[in-house]
């Protein structure tokens, strides 16, 4: 997934380009070969950035804010795609980097792991290198959890937080409201989880559309650091204990908690979303049957396209689904946004920081390549990024949240996006990061691996749990040994 922290999305060319620019596209294919032919002193004539998606689709719109909010002209920028998922790009930059080569110059990270390529000294550290008052303003006043992902262990910045991402409920307000209920009330109030499963079931039942409650269920990333994320530490559950303590570490040297009750009961409540309560390991107390089995299979974008074509009455995603799915010429004002719900209430989790409305961590920063030969356009790209200005037009051309929540607040005008402030203001006080440390990579794909065998019914829910805790502790002990 590239843009919003793993994911694929597509994006909506809205805007008039206002002054001719001098953007180049480069295709992945490509990618390689071109960058293979800068390394060596080949053309340099443009300041290379690896981009999400949703940049490339708006280049032309995208480098004219750049412009705007005040980049120098002279300084040609070429997009490239490092890959079509987020971990296509993590190998990608792996490679790269390793080979310590010049291009790309700047460099799109996803905030689930930027934290091992500054480990690994890969990143240029930027303290002493932006000005003093742009590093107090990102330390400062930038949502916490988004510095955090590119700070490294001696708390050093290495990265400018491009946009933090907050999943929400995006719903059929039409649909919603015929069938009786108001969910707007909820936009800073959620639901449970519980509750939410009969209205959606009421809602589903009294509609005509195929499918009930959209999100994503496929044996990949998104799953692992993002779904079940939120439903375990939504439940009060937690990878490893105390998030507050062992988020980011010491890895080898902190709990393994996936075999606990929070996390038993987050999944027997995500079965029962799917397979109804007469299958087992399910809860008699919710509403059953409201996700499709489709879910097994679905990523990001083909989660979105039923509710893109009104053909769904929810959907968990990231920002990015608002904008496109709020523009007039889709759901426009039909469409609704409220927080996630909640297993157990707020506080009264397994754990500190959890229970209550929790969505996953996602967004992107852009970092240093240290081998690059343009370092003071790397850094005026950079300093731009922070801008007010360049940030209100990200949010209105491909709703990138401003990692500044000063500027989200004061963004109630923007298109489509403004009509969601509050909710999305109330998501981004109620996050949970993934545990980003350096053996996270190899961590996620047993989540993601046993948490849907046991949505599947493959095997038991406890039983694929502590299969799980089994295999994290394995790695956690292999990674402090190594």
């Amino acid at each position: 997934m590239l843009g919003r922290s793993s994911n694929e999305t597509v994006g909506a060319n809205r805007r008039t380009i206002r002054r001719r620019g001098f953007i180049k596209i480069t295709g992945a294919a490509s990618i390689t070969a071109g960058v293979a032919g800068c390394f060596g002193g080949a053309d340099d004539s443009a300041l290379q950035l690896t981009a999400t998606n949703e940049w490339q689709n708006n280049s032309d719109e995208i480098q004219q804010a750049l412009y705007d909010a005040g980049l120098s002209e002279d300084i040609e920028i070429e997009l490239i795609s490092g890959g079509s998922k987020t971990d296509e790009m993590q190998n990608q930059y792996s490679q790269w980097l390793s080979s310590n080569q010049a291009k790309p110059d700047l460099l799109v990270f996803d905030s689930g792991w930027t934290l091992p390529f500054i480990v690994r000294g890969q990143i240029l550290n930027l303290e002493g290198e932006l000005p003093e008052d742009t590093l107090e303003t990102i330390h400062d006043d930038y949502f916490e959890q988004s510095v955090n992902s590119t700070t490294g262990p001696d708390g050093k910045l290495h990265g400018v937080p491009l946009y933090p991402d907050f999943p929400t409920i995006q719903y059929r307000k039409d649909l919603v409201e015929e069938a009786g209920y108001d969910w707007g009330r909820h936009r800073t109030d959620p639901l449970s989880w519980e509750r939410f499963s009969h209205e959606l079931a009421d809602v589903y039942e009294q509609s005509d559309v195929t499918y009930g409650y959209n999100w994503q269920a496929a044996s990949e990333i998104q799953l692992a650091c993002c779904v079940f994320n939120e439903f375990v530490s939504s439940w009060g559950g937690a990878y490893f204990g105390n998030p507050e303590e062992n988020l980011y570490g010491p890895i080898g040297d902190r709990p393994v908690t996936v075999a606990e009750e929070p996390v038993f009961e987050a999944l027997r409540m995500a079965r029962t979303f799917i397979h109804g309560t007469d299958e087992p390991d399910t809860l008699d107390e919710f509403a059953g049957e409201i996700t499709s089995d489709e879910a097994f299979q679905w990523g990001l974008s083909p989660s979105m396209q039923p509710f893109t074509d009104g053909n769904a009455v929810a959907l968990r995603n990231w920002p990015y689904s608002i904008n496109i799915n709020g523009a007039d010429d889709v759901l426009g004002e039909d469409m609704g946004v409220m927080p996630m719900p909640y297993g157990v209430p707020e506080g009264e989790g397994e754990y500190p920081g959890t229970g209550g409305s929790i969505g996953a961590l996602g967004g992107w920063n852009y970092c240093v390549n240290p081998n690059t030969n343009r370092l003071d356009e790397c850094l005026e790209v950079l300093q731009v990024l922070t801008t007010e200005e360049f940030q209100r037009e990200n949010f209105e051309l491909v709703g990138h949240i401003p990692p500044n929540p000063d500027v989200l607040e004061n963004a109630d005008d923007v298109p489509v996006m403004g009509r969601y402030l509050d909710a999305l203001s109330f998501a981004g006080e109620h996050t949970m990061a993934r545990p980003a440390t350096a053996v996270w990579s190899q961590q996620s794909d047993p989540v993601a691996q046993e948490v849907n065998a046991a949505l599947m019914g493959d095997v038991g829910v406890e039983e694929a749990m502590s299969k799980l805790d089994s295999r994290l502790t394995e790695l956690e002990t292999s990674f402090s040994d190594s």
